[in-house]
């Protein structure tokens, strides 16, 4: 539990200097990688796909790389330019129509910002919600079979 909420705080530090951020950078997405990636997934490790892409300075294929790798449920929905800002939504279920779906919507000025801040939002839902998911609502009872009646009709 410690660890949940160690990271929920970091993954806040990130969104907010996601929002005051004008470029990515290798320091950037590394600390996102650090902060959102559990440790059982390796967490700090960035494969050499994402490596090699911020190392050429090509952060949008990096940040769309991220996505995919460490969120495989969840795929880009919608991404437009609209009076200066980028507009970036992530969902769990693409096919659905957007009334049913519960989408992460963001912006940002710049493109890779504004899908990191999809990744980064994506990670704090996911912590939110594993953390609710943790503990059984209603006691798991074990049926008796001793009390079982037949009451199909066989006439």
């Amino acid at each position: 539990m410690l660890f949940r909420s160690d990271n929920a705080e970091r993954l806040a530090r990130i969104a907010d200097s996601l929002v005051v951020a004008d470029t990515a950078t290798v320091g950037l997405i590394s600390a996102i990688a650090v902060a959102a990636c559990d440790r059982r997934d390796g967490a700090g490790q960035i494969s050499t796909q994402i490596r090699k892409l911020t190392e050429a300075g090509a952060w949008t294929d990096a940040s769309l790389a991220l996505i995919a790798n460490k969120l495989p449920r969840w795929k880009l929905r919608h991404l437009a330019y609209d009076e200066g800002e980028w507009h970036c939504t992530l969902s769990p279920q693409r096919d659905l129509p957007d009334w049913l779906d519960e989408p992460v919507e963001t912006t940002h000025s710049n493109l890779p910002l504004a899908l990191l801040k999809a990744f980064v939002e994506v990670k704090r839902r996911d912590g939110e919600t594993a953390e609710d998911t943790r503990s059984p609502t209603a006691p798991r009872i074990r049926p008796e079979y001793r009390d079982l009646l037949c009451c199909d009709n066989f006439a």
